[in-house]
């Protein structure tokens, strides 16, 4: 059985012109483009998360909004599953640990927006349910942030959760390492 491709958050808003745009967006897109596509090709399980704003003051995947969709580089085919969520973790409120104990999944392979939050947040609750996960690093973005003094910028951000998380949540590769089988 192939493990199954968790592709993250990979919606207009975090594009070019949508209201939460991130460095690296259309790069981190294409590379789960590319990751998608061999997937396919592997006939592997593939569910999209596609998180919809419910918290009052919330400026972006407003329900309803072109900025919630899923963007057209990972567009689900009508035989992938798509599951909402409202919260970073991918397993809170929903039925994702349901689905993929259906698929008898336990291993994951990970991708989406944004590293610092839904990624890590889920990549954290998988590797506490027992499942090991593969996490692609290139196929993910993450946006700057500071904290009291110290400004750290979208590729810090990115470079340090991906490093947190493979101390001892996920094994972190690229997506060519992926798709190679290297």
């Amino acid at each position: 059985m192939h493990p199954t491709l968790l592709l993250i958050d990979i919606q207009n808003d975090y594009f070019a012109g949508g209201a939460m745009a991130l460095p690296h967006s259309t790069e981190a897109g294409s590379r789960a483009q590319a990751l998608l596509a061999h997937w396919r090709t592997l006939g592997g399980p593939v569910i999209h998360m596609q998180h919809i704003a419910k918290r009052a003051g919330a400026t972006f995947f407003l329900p309803g909004s072109a900025g919630a969709e899923i963007h057209a580089c990972v567009k689900p085919l009508a035989s992938e599953t798509v599951i909402q969520k409202n919260f970073p973790n991918c397993f809170r409120e929903t039925d994702l640990l349901q689905q993929l104990t259906s698929l008898g999944s336990r291993e994951l392979v990970i991708a989406g927006m944004m590293s610092q939050l839904c990624v890590d947040t889920t990549t954290r609750a998988a590797a506490d349910l027992g499942f090991a996960c593969t996490l692609a690093h290139d196929a993910c973005a993450a946006r700057a942030l500071s904290f009291q003094d110290t400004a750290l910028s979208a590729e810090q951000v990115h470079a340090a959760y991906m490093a947190a998380l493979s101390s001892s949540f996920a094994k972190v590769v690229s997506v060519e390492s992926l798709v190679s089988g290297a």
